[in-house]
């Protein structure tokens, strides 16, 4: 038999789930380096009533710390040394069949998938700071379609949801309210989000004496097919976009409530994604969720920076980190994605081999 070969056992019953962890040395007696006893809560007559539901897969894995003989907030244990083991982790799932159509439509165009990474969790990669992580800080990604929200404390996401709503909601409010098509009412707003123009009003002396926003928007150059005049700025973001970003704060602000972090989180929200550029978004955020709040640019990148010098490319860049930091072994949260989740099992081997004293 192989030298070292650990051999794992782990009796699953009605009322307790037991492992054990064995070195085999050479004469195959076992050599236990682990064991634990958990309280069994997912049974009933030897089947299974709460695990994951079959619809939905593991896409994370995060430890979030881990507790060496009852000293908790250890974040990385290798090397130390101790007798008992625990980790906090954070699972985030998604809908199976989601996960394989996806991975489906891009293997067909010859890429090959290595894994999945949580939008919202690809995100913090590019717009926080390890600051802000360490403190506790509330990342929202305002998507076209949905809003993530991830809370992250002492370095770790701690709580991460998915609210069924975003930018493109807004788009559908300007589209009924003015009666235009889709594709101008998603020009409209983009126009709304751009900086405002001033109007300047100058003495006989050319001494500027006043200076009014223009509360007049002007279409001329979008393409808009419709006949639209005399669209005023306030009626549009008071009247129409305003509610609907109010709909979606209070959303969000009844997910972190949910989540039992608030006021845990001092470093405030972060907001990223395209939508989070939209017009008034920022300050309503401030007013609404009643904390600090900050737009999110993506920083960390080189040459071609001026091209996703936008929060609508947080997340395509944290991607793009992740995949660096996790290839070079240097990831500052150490994430398991489905396809690696196998590795977990070695690494978790190679702690404890090294938690022996």
């Amino acid at each position: 038999m192989q030298k070292d070969k650990i051999v794992t056992a782990i009796d699953i019953g009605s009322s307790k789930v037991t492992t054990i962890i064995a070195v085999i040395e050479e004469d195959l007696t076992p050599n236990i380096i682990g064991v634990s006893s958990i309280t069994s809560s997912g049974l009933r007559k030897g089947q299974v009533v709460d695990t994951i539901p079959s619809s939905r897969e593991i896409i994370h894995v995060i430890p979030r710390y881990f507790v060496i003989d009852s000293q908790s907030g250890i974040k990385d244990p290798v090397g130390m040394n101790g007798v008992r083991l625990e980790v906090e982790t954070h699972i985030i799932t998604g809908a199976t069949t989601a996960l394989r159509n996806i991975a489906k439509c891009v293997s067909s165009v010859g890429v090959d998938v290595e894994g999945m990474v949580f939008s919202g969790l690809a995100s913090s990669y590019s717009v926080l700071t390890d600051t802000e992580r360490e403190l506790g800080v509330i990342l929202v990604d305002f998507g076209g379609g949905t809003t993530d929200v991830c809370i992250f404390t002492d370095g770790a996401p701690a709580h991460c949801a998915v609210i069924p709503i975003g930018a493109r909601n807004v788009t559908n409010d300007l589209a009924i309210g003015l009666r235009l098509s889709l594709e101008s009412a998603e020009k409209i707003k983009l126009l709304l989000s751009q900086k405002p123009k001033v109007a300047v009003e100058m003495n006989s002396e050319g001494e500027v004496v006043d200076q009014q926003e223009s509360d007049k928007l002007d279409l001329a150059g979008l393409g808009i097919e419709e006949d639209l005049r005399n669209v005023s700025k306030k009626t549009l973001t008071d009247g129409i976009i305003k509610p609907r970003l109010r709909e979606i704060l209070n959303m969000v602000k009844l997910e972190i409530q949910k989540s039992g972090y608030l006021g845990l989180t001092p470093s405030g929200v972060v907001l990223t994604g395209g939508g989070a550029q939209t017009s008034g978004f920022l300050d309503l955020a401030r007013q609404e969720l009643g904390m600090p709040v900050r737009l999110g640019q993506p920083t960390g990148a080189k040459c071609l920076v001026d091209e996703i010098a936008s929060p609508a490319f947080g997340a395509s860049l944290g991607l793009i980190m992740y995949g660096s930091q996790f290839e070079s072994g240097s990831s500052r949260v150490p994430l398991v994605g489905r396809i690696e989740i196998k590795g977990i099992i070695a690494r978790g081997f190679g702690i404890f081999k090294k938690l022996i004293p």
